[in-house]
């Protein structure tokens, strides 16, 4: 541990000395401590996942010849080369693509958030911006990441090059988290408004984004395959950033280079499923009564190459390195959280239980806690959970454990309030770490999302310990008024002043968000 007090820096190693002496002010340096590691753990996350790097990592460019490698593909490129991107992570990605492949770019068109050129030059991070005579026309939209006109008039802008290209043509396309809201084309008679009303109503019941996109992709003319169909017989590769559990490439951005495996049954199932297909505009109901109850022709798109070259899994990776490095015995635990956050917070306060009575030396068998565990563990139906190996993990422990994880939970809008799934999943385990048992163990748990912006806040997420709801109340602040208004952001700003917000401004990358719980014996 004292070798790894070198990565920190020197404010927290300065608050982390006191708890390692064993001063009687340990307990509060604990705190402070873990807050300082969890910050820097979740900045060395999001670092590993920038554009810049990912696309070097993917891209190799040969100058003598000009043949652009992409795994084991290669395509000759002599002045026909095109670019188009969407989503939050898009810009950077242009820029080092446009640096990499410098005179053989013709023409490109991104769509990416609004203001996030102003955002990343006053934060220095010029690596992320197209140079002034750039080649690619950038728009900006989808603010607060709601599809508006101004991404309308990206995405029919975007069409427009790809149905100019020829047999001869690439077609270079980046695409990240927030690639949906940004590529908004609806198939006519459906307006922008109403693809947009009815995406609200299911997003606000609970909707998955896996079950927003099905609808998307149905009512679309680029999503679901419509892009790679436009510009058909170009050559087409897509170089992606997966901001979606498990790393499909037909949902990531609604997949507009594959093909749909959705049809009009699955679209109305879903709609049943959250009770609005009788309440649906006249123009969706004709659209999809319309629709081909077949995939969008799968041969559309085997003129197309499909690449992930960044993940939540990638970013996991490199927070359990950089855990260990600070002296943590770090285990991953699932990339692929999902499901109400009330749920996720209940099972994250009982793994915090039973872990901090691993970690305890009087320790005496299973408990009831254990079994319930196990058992929400089976209830939530994540893909990846490693529950098992985790607590065999915690149980060989002989110190600090950090225990890693990511995804993207939902939240039911229940009030008006103003906050983000990261912020109300933190505040949700924050109390539920409250009521708990945990032991002669400190406890944090933070959550954020790796594009610096949770919900319609300026925060990327929060960090709770169990002293927070006691605490409040001293404040005169009740956690369970700010959780039935969905107030989370609100309830943060005012609880000691704002200290347990993360902060970061925008990232320049997506890939979902990282959960961190620290678990640090006295």
């Amino acid at each position: 541990m004292a070798a790894a007090l070198q990565v920190l820096p020197r404010s927290a190693r300065a608050l982390l000395r006191p708890l390692l002496l064993g001063s009687p002010g340990a307990r509060l340096a604990s705190g402070m401590a873990l807050a300082e590691q969890a910050r820097q753990l979740f900045e060395s996350t999001v670092g590993a996942v920038l554009p810049g790097p990912m696309i070097h990592r993917a891209l190799s460019l040969d100058p003598s010849n000009g043949q652009l490698k992409i795994q084991d593909r290669s395509f000759q490129l002599q002045q026909n080369l095109y670019l188009v991107g969407f989503g939050k992570a898009v810009l950077g990605m242009a820029a080092a693509a446009e640096e990499l492949l410098g005179q053989h770019l013709v023409q490109g068109v991104i769509s990416v958030p609004k203001g996030i050129r102003v955002a990343m030059e006053c934060t220095g991070k010029q690596e992320m911006l197209l140079k002034p005579h750039s080649r690619v026309q950038v728009f900006e939209g989808a603010e607060d990441n709601l599809p508006d006109h101004d991404a309308l008039r990206a995405a029919l802008a975007i069409r427009q090059l790809a149905e100019g290209l020829t047999a001869d043509d690439v077609l270079l396309v980046l695409i990240s988290g927030g690639g949906s809201a940004l590529l908004p084309a609806p198939i006519p008679p459906v307006t922008l408004e109403e693809k947009q009303t009815l995406t609200k109503l299911l997003a606000a019941r609970g909707a998955t984004i896996q079950e927003l996109n099905t609808i998307r992709k149905a009512l679309s003319q680029l999503k679901g395959g419509g892009l790679a169909q436009a510009a058909y017989p170009a050559q087409v590769v897509s170089l992606i950033l997966s901001d979606v559990v498990g790393d499909p490439v037909e949902v990531i951005a609604s997949g507009p280079t594959v093909a749909s495996v959705h049809n009009v049954q699955d679209c109305l199932h879903i709609l049943n499923r959250y009770g609005l297909r009788a309440a649906l505009p006249c123009s969706v109901k004709t659209v999809l009564a319309q629709a081909d109850s077949e995939c969008r022709g799968p041969h559309t798109c085997g003129h197309v190459l499909n690449v992930i070259i960044g993940s939540n899994v990638l970013a996991l990776a490199e927070a359990q390195q950089q855990a260990e490095a600070l002296g943590y015995r770090a285990v991953v635990l699932s990339s692929a959280m999902q499901g109400d956050v009330k749920s996720m917070a209940h099972f994250y306060g009982l793994l915090a239980q039973v872990a901090g009575a691993y970690l305890t030396p009087a320790r005496a068998g299973a408990s009831v806690e254990d079994e319930q565990l196990h058992k929400l563990a089976a209830e939530l139906q994540l893909p990846d959970m490693q529950l098992k190996e985790v607590l065999e993990a915690i149980a060989g422990a002989r110190g600090p454990v950090c225990l890693l994880a990511g995804g993207e939970p939902t939240v039911q809008l229940q009030g008006a309030g103003k906050g983000g799934r990261n912020q109300e999943l933190a505040l949700r385990v924050g109390a539920e770490l409250g009521r708990r048992s945990l032991g002669p163990v400190d406890v944090l748990f933070l959550s954020g999302g790796t594009d610096g912006k949770d919900g319609p806040t300026e925060a990327a997420g929060a960090w709770v310990m169990p002293e927070l709801v006691n605490q409040a109340t001293t404040e005169g602040l009740d956690v369970a008024t700010f959780l039935a208004h969905n107030d989370s952001h609100t309830f943060f700003r005012h609880f000691q002043g704002g200290a347990h917000l993360l902060y970061t401004g925008p990232t320049g990358t997506n890939v979902m968000d990282v959960h961190l719980l620290f678990l640090q014996p006295r």
